[in-house]
């Protein structure tokens, strides 16, 4: 063999020896311990099957007493102190299972031993090696072993448990008893495959509810992502009208201004330098964010200018046209906002008016404006529906971007049901940025009702 197979072989016998040096570590791991493993409570049962377990228990130490002693013609104390371990081990095993299979096998053990002294002198046949209460306590222990430890683990206890009722009754011969070891072994099989399954069937529901969670949460996030991507995109013509104004008023302010010096010109080319590449690289930036949402076919452009609350009227009149009552009302002297405060009102109010439609069939609402020395109050109210909502194809997060656009104003929300199975949206937009920059103001979000209007 060449110096390059022995290497080779070398190496696969050295991973294959370390593999299964491993897994006998983990057996001796898994059944070597006397760790805590309480049994949990049932989600429908709670503590029912803990109190049948312990009545199962007291049933095995009164009836292995008796037959051992009566029939077995053991010792009472002997007798009572073997029905115990065989009782106890099940009590045992809700909270050790490992350790009261370990227990069991002791008592079995001993059972097997002084009970052997007794065959072949009762006229009568006796059950051996495993007493009828011995292969009671045996099951339920096994099964209890194999709801919380490994397949491998219950596997090997239950080949540790066949070959030694094989040891036991396989030499002892000619004498008058009815053999128990094969029904022991056979029962058990059955007891371990159904306890290995129920175990993996909890272990795959687990899975599953944590999936479950971790996709809607990934959902969640998601959606977050895309209105905040929709805002960016709504906000990309209100900040490039800024920056070309400034662009424009850069390159025409020193035509205004006689015999002008040769420092100012030079600061105001700078500024209209800079406001072109800022707009150059703000429509790079949200030419992105359209690439990432357009379908197949569409512009990656939208040039039409975005909604002010100056279409407020038109916004109502669409919702009227559907057939619900809508009234506005408008408190305080209306006067223009910033862009980005104009553009978040009618959102709100769009998308508000919008669940009304969807989540509260016939109900109506009241769409209020109230202009605020520091900014503009929003709220949208609606009345109790009059029948159940039909299933909405909608993601059913109505609310996230409401909330993203008053964060990113540094405003406050509130969203919460109104009187009598109705809903309310109410919303603080100030005119100004917050000091600490935008989106340092979390809005309140208190709760959510798929009757009203936000869902």
């Amino acid at each position: 063999m060449s110096r390059l197979g022995r290497v080779t072989d070398t190496g696969v016998g050295r991973a294959l020896r370390a593999r299964v040096m491993g897994w006998l570590r983990g057996l001796r791991d898994d059944l070597w311990t006397t760790r805590v493993d309480p049994l949990p409570a049932s989600t429908w049962l709670r503590w029912l099957p803990h109190g049948l377990m312990c009545l199962a228990a007291f049933g095995i130490t009164l009836g292995g007493t008796g037959d051992m002693s009566d029939n077995g013609q053991l010792p009472p104390g002997l007798a009572l102190l073997i029905a115990v371990a065989q009782g106890g081990a099940v009590v045992l095993g809700l909270w050790r299972p490992v350790l009261a299979w370990w227990v069991t096998m002791g008592a079995f053990l001993v059972a097997a031993v002084t009970l052997r002294t007794r065959l072949g002198f009762d006229p009568d046949t006796y059950t051996w090696p495993w007493t009828a209460a011995g292969i009671i306590g045996l099951l339920l222990v096994l099964l209890l072993l194999a709801l919380r430890v490994p397949a491998r683990a219950a596997v090997l206890a239950l080949a540790v448990t066949a070959l030694v009722t094989y040891v036991f009754e396989s030499p002892v011969t000619g004498v008058n008893y009815d053999r128990t070891g094969w029904v022991a072994v056979c029962l058990a099989v059955v007891v371990v495959v159904v306890g290995t399954a129920l175990r993996g069937r909890r272990e795959a529901r687990a899975e599953l509810v944590e999936q479950t969670t971790l996709t809607a949460e990934e959902r969640t996030r998601r959606t977050l992502l895309e209105e905040r991507s929709r805002i960016a995109r709504e906000l990309h013509d209100v900040v490039a009208h800024h920056m070309s104004v400034i662009s424009i008023q850069a390159q025409v302010a020193p035509h205004l201004v006689e015999n002008p010096p040769d420092e100012l010109k030079e600061n105001l080319a700078g500024i209209r330098q800079n406001a072109l590449e800022a707009l150059t690289e703000l429509r790079r930036v949200l030419g992105v964010l359209r690439s990432e949402h357009a379908g197949p076919g569409e512009p990656l452009t939208d040039h039409a200018p975005q909604p002010t609350l100056d279409r407020l009227d038109a916004l109502v009149e669409n919702t009227r046209a559907a057939g619900r009552e809508v009234t506005t009302e408008i408190n305080g002297e209306r006067r223009p906002l910033p862009p980005g405060v104009e553009l978040s009102a009618y959102r709100i109010v769009q998308e508000a008016l919008s669940n009304v439609l969807r989540h509260a069939p016939g109900a109506s609402a009241k769409v209020r404006l109230t202009y605020r020395r520091d900014g503009l109050e929003v709220e949208i109210v609606n009345s109790r529906p009059t029948g159940p909502a039909p299933p909405s194809k909608g993601a059913g997060h109505g609310l996230l971007g409401m909330r993203e656009r008053v964060a990113m104003l540094g405003g406050t929300m509130t969203a919460h049901p109104w009187h009598w199975d109705g809903f309310k949206v109410a919303a603080f937009l100030p005119d100004t940025p917050p000091a600490d920059g935008p989106g340092t103001g979390r809005p309140t979000d208190r709760t959510t009702d798929p009757r009203g209007g936000t869902p």
